[in-house]
C-alpha cells in the first residue's frame, strides 16, 4: 500500500533524527571515536535525504496511486478493503515464509562495545600510521614524486620539511616543465590527496558546496585571466630570451647569456649545458622557437590553452585546500620536526601506545556508566613530570636533557619561575618580561637580555641614558667657530651669541 510506505517512511525519517540527536549528545574523548562518531551522523544524514525523496515523490503522487487508493477506502466498503489487503499480506508470507523483516529501532541504536569494535576497524583503515587518524598530512610519496619531477629532477634536493612549506606554490617549476605529463599527473594526485583527506576528516561539513565554490572561483577567474601565473601576458613573459641584452653571446639552451667567448666554449662540455640541451631536444625545442609553448605551438593556441587550464585549476585546488587545512599543515611539520629527533624504537613505542589508547575505551567500557574521570586520577606521576601531548608524563631522561627540573626567577616578570633554561631564554622576547620593562621607563628592550633584577635594570638604564647625553653633547663641541676677531668657541656658543646680538 502507498500509505503504508508513506507511514514507514515517515517512522524512519523520525528515528534517525533520534539516532543522531543521541550521538550528538555524545563526546567521545579519542579522535578515533569522535571520527566514527562523526562518520556514522554522515551515513544517517545522507539516508535521511534518500528516505526524504522517496518521500516526496509520494506527495506528489505522479501517476495518481495515491489518490485512488484513498479514494478506494473512503468510498467502498472499509472491511472489503481490510480482508483484501489481509490476504495479499498471507499470500506474500506464504511464498516468501523466511523474508527477514526489518527492526527500524534496532538499525539505529547505539552500538554495543563488541560492535564499536568493527567501526573503529573502518576508521584504522581509514587512515595510514603518518596520518594519526587525520591529524597530520602524509606526503612522503607525493615529495618523492615531486622530487622525480622534469623540472626539479638535478636541482638541489627539497627536504621533506621544506616540501611542506612549499607544496603548493608553483612558481620554481618553468612552464613547459609543467605542460608534462608526469607534472600533470603529480599535481592531480596532490589535489586528490587533499580533497579525500579533507573528506575522511570532516564529514560532517558541506563538502560539496566548498568544492563548488572552489570551481566557480576559477572558473570567474579564469574568464577574467586573472589566475597566477597563468595570464596570457605572465605566459609570453615566461619564455626564455633568445637574444639576451645583446651585448654577449647567448646559449638558447642553458637560457644565459655570456660575456666572454672563452667562458661560453668551456661550458659546452659542462654536464649542466649537456643536460638542458638534451631536455630541449626532448621537447623539441629550437634556437628561434623554443618558448614558453612546450616547443610546438603558441600560448594562445586553443588546444594549448585548454592544457594549461587544466594544470591552471588543479594547482589552484591544491593552493584553496592547502589554505583551508593550515591547522593540519602546520601540526604536520611540528610533528615531522618532533620525529626527527626520536629513534626508530621510540617511534614504534609511540605508535603502539597511540593504538592501545584507541582500543582501551572499546574492550575497557565500564558496564555501570560511572564516569571516566577516574581513570585521569590513575595516571602515576610521582615526580611531577610535565604531561606529552598523549597527556602521559615525559621519559625522566627527557625532563633532565632539557633542564626542566631547574628553576629561574625573574623579578622584572613578578618573581615569575620559568622551568628550564629553553622556556627562560624564550621569556625574553615575550610580552610579560617586555611589559615588566616599560612600567619601568625602560623603552629600548633589546639590551637587556640575561636581566632579571629591577635594580640592576634600573642602573643599567640609567648608565645608557647618562652616555647618550654624553656623546650628543661631544658631538655638538665637536665643530668649532670662529668670529670676526679670531675668537675661536663651540658651535653652540657661537650661534647662542649670536642670537643675542654680542656678535
Amino acid at each position: 500500500m502507498i500509505l503504508e510506505d508513506q507511514r514507514v517512511l515517515h517512522e524512519d525519517l523520525e528515528r534517525l533524527e533520534q539516532a543522531i540527536a543521541d550521538r550528538v549528545l555524545e563526546e567521545p574523548k579519542h579522535i578515533r571515536d569522535r571520527l566514527s562518531r562523526d562518520h556514522q551522523i554522515a551515513r544517517f544524514l545522507s539516508h535521511i535525504q534518500d528516505q526524504s525523496t522517496r518521500l516526496l515523490k509520494i506527495y506528489e503522487d505522479g501517476e495518481g496511486e495515491r489518490t485512488r487508493e484513498i479514494q478506494s477506502i473512503s468510498t467502498g466498503d472499509p472491511f472489503e478493503s481490510f480482508y483484501k489487503e489481509l490476504t495479499s499480506i498471507k499470500d506474500f508470507h506464504r511464498r516468501y515464509p523466511n523474508e527477514p523483516v526489518e527492526n527500524l529501532e534496532k538499525a539505529y541504536k547505539r552500538r554495543s562495545p563488541e560492535e564499536n569494535v568493527a567501526a573503529a576497524s573502518e576508521i584504522d583503515a581509514m587512515f595510514a600510521g603518518e596520518e594519526g587518524y587525520g591529524r597530520f598530512f602524509d606526503l612522503t610519496t607525493l615529495h618523492e614524486d615531486y622530487l622525480n619531477l622534469p623540472g626539479v629532477k638535478g636541482t638541489r634536493r627539497l627536504t621533506y620539511l621544506q616540501y611542506l612549506d612549499t607544496f603548493d606554490t608553483f612558481t620554481s617549476i618553468r612552464y613547459y616543465d609543467k605542460m608534462t605529463d608526469q607534472y600533470f599527473r603529480y599535481v592531480g594526485s596532490l589535489a586528490q590527496y587533499l580533497e579525500s583527506f579533507m573528506r575522511r576528516t570532516k564529514p560532517l561539513e558541506d563538502l560539496e558546496k566548498l568544492f563548488g565554490s572552489f570551481d566557480r572561483e576559477f572558473e570567474d577567474a579564469w574568464e577574467k585571466d586573472q589566475v597566477s601565473e597563468w595570464t596570457k601576458q605572465s605566459l609570453q613573459e615566461s619564455g626564455p630570451q633568445i637574444e639576451g641584452t645583446g651585448e654577449g653571446i647567448w646559449c638558447p639552451d642553458c637560457e644565459k647569456e655570456f660575456k666572454n667567448e672563452n667562458v661560453y666554449k668551456s661550458h659546452l662540455t659542462g654536464k649542466r649545458h649537456i643536460r638542458a640541451a638534451e631536455a630541449r631536444k626532448a621537447r623539441g625545442g629550437t634556437a628561434d622557437t623554443d618558448g614558453p609553448s612546450n616547443g610546438n605551438s603558441p600560448p594562445g593556441n586553443s588546444g594549448q590553452r585548454l592544457k594549461e587550464r587544466a594544470v591552471a585549476e588543479r594547482e589552484f585546488r591544491i593552493h584553496k585546500l592547502s589554505s583551508a587545512m593550515q591547522t593540519e599543515r602546520s601540526d604536520t611539520r611540528v610533528n615531522v620536526e618532533r620525529k626527527q629527533g626520536m629513534t626508530d624504537r621510540e617511534r614504534q613505542q609511540e605508535l603502539a601506545a597511540l593504538y592501545a589508547e584507541a582500543a582501551e575505551p572499546v574492550g575497557g567500557a565500564n558496564p555501570d556508566g560511572d564516569s571516566d574521570s577516574d581513570g585521569e586520577e590513575k595516571i602515576y606521576n610521582p615526580l611531577k613530570l610535565p604531561l606529552a601531548w598523549d597527556g602521559k608524563p615525559i621519559p625522566f631522561w627527557l625532563y633532565k636533557l632539557h633542564g626542566l627540573g631547574v628553576e629561574f626567577p625573574c623579578e622584572i616578570c613578578g618573581n615569575f619561575v620559568y622551568m628550564g633554561r629553553r622556556a627562560f631564554d624564550k621569556h625574553f622576547n615575550e610580552p610579560r618580561h617586555i611589559y615588566g620593562l616599560k612600567c619601568l621607563g625602560i623603552t629600548n628592550t633589546t639590551l637587556f637580555r640575561e636581566i632579571t633584577g629591577i635594580e640592576d635594570a634600573l642602573k643599567l638604564w640609567d648608565k645608557i641614558t647618562r652616555d647618550k647625553k654624553k656623546e650628543k653633547t661631544n658631538v655638538e663641541n665637536i665643530v668649532q667657530m670662529e668670529d670676526a676677531d679670531g675668537n675661536v668657541m663651540p658651535e653652540k656658543v657661537y650661534y647662542d651669541l649670536q642670537k643675542q646680538g654680542l656678535l
